[in-house]
């Protein structure tokens, strides 16, 4: 559901457009998935800035091996 909410509302996707991309939903499964966000939205919206928080806090504390590697090389440099 949070991809069909994605789609429309950050990335303008209309309903038809969804289904044109995800052709194993129907145009009822997306307006579905959609009134349910509107019925629910603080709750969902909370749930989402939740999720982004653990995920920057995650990658804050677990720096990928690619970064790890550029700062090596960015010290060594200036060494």
């Amino acid at each position: 559901m949070l991809d069909i909410v994605v789609w429309h509302e950050h990335q303008g996707m209309t309903p038809d457009e969804i289904v044109s991309h995800v052709p194993t939903i129907s145009l009822a499964d997306v307006h579905a998935a959609l009134a349910y966000y509107f019925d629910h939205i603080e709750e969902i919206q909370q749930e989402m800035r939740a999720e982004r928080e653990f995920a920057d806090e995650f990658r804050r504390n677990n720096p990928s091996l690619l970064e790890a590697k550029l700062r090596q090389e960015s010290i060594e440099e200036a060494s």
